[in-house]
């Protein structure tokens, strides 16, 4: 941390559903969200541009939910809709905190969100403007963390920083192998050689081809966030 100012300038911040519904596991908890919240106006205020990809597993988690009863491109369809409902409650809750924001989706849905225009996203984060990305890619197959990575790329983000329900990359199931090693640096190579489980082979491949670090930690403190773009050591590092 060198004069006490943040060390990325634009961030692609990608948080679960599952996190924003906190303890009940389903639907949205406002007490998680306001604090989530609250740390990003902290980065908006100490000038960081941040662009927000949602995921809707605390709707509807796609083919997993769709148990082979439903066609699995409309299964998807329907989860990249769970991710729009998230993206208007967050959008809600920075409006109350006074914090500037705009929806983009992929798919377009007028009468409640932008649709998604790289150009416009770049000149809303430039005037301090949250922009909070729903729908995922717009297309069925890619998951909500291959859209981050690709969002992160189409804005040149300095960094991703991926919010989870863990604290960081381990060496095996931390909840199943008690003797599971954290790591705080681990590459690509690494991730995708050893099938560890940050995010899915797509979209850690499409971060290393586009050269972006990515930074893993736990939001169950949602100051983490603050501390990432401060330049703590939060969680691991992949790059």
């Amino acid at each position: 941390m060198a004069d006490n100012k943040p060390i990325f300038k634009r961030v692609l911040l990608k948080i679960s559903g599952e996190a924003l519904a906190g303890a009940k596991h389903s639907g949205l908890d406002f007490e998680v969200m306001e604090s989530v919240c609250s740390a990003v106006k902290q980065c908006v205020e100490m000038g960081v541009e941040v662009g927000i990809v949602v995921g809707g597993g605390n709707f509807w988690r796609g083919v997993k939910d769709g148990g082979g009863r439903i066609e699995r491109s409309r299964a998807d369809h329907m989860g990249m809709m769970a991710t729009v409902m998230n993206a208007l409650a967050l959008a809600d809750v920075f409006e109350q905190l006074d914090v500037p924001v705009r929806v983009q989706t992929a798919l377009e849905i007028r009468a409640v969100a932008e649709p998604y225009i790289r150009l416009k996203a770049d000149k809303h984060l430039k005037h301090g403007r949250v922009v909070i990305f729903g729908c995922g890619t717009g297309c069925p197959y890619f998951s909500t963390d291959t859209a981050a990575v690709l969002r992160a790329a189409e804005i040149g983000a300095d960094a991703i920083l991926l919010a989870k329900n863990i604290d960081g990359v381990y060496s095996a199931d931390p909840r199943i192998d008690p003797s599971a090693v954290k790591y705080d640096r681990i590459s690509y190579d690494d991730v995708l050689a050893q099938h560890l489980a940050v995010m899915d082979s797509t979209a850690t491949s499409l971060s290393m081809d586009n050269k972006i670090p990515i930074i893993i930690f736990a939001l169950a403190d949602p100051q983490n966030i603050v501390r990432v773009v401060m330049g703590e050591d939060v969680g691991t590092r992949v790059n």
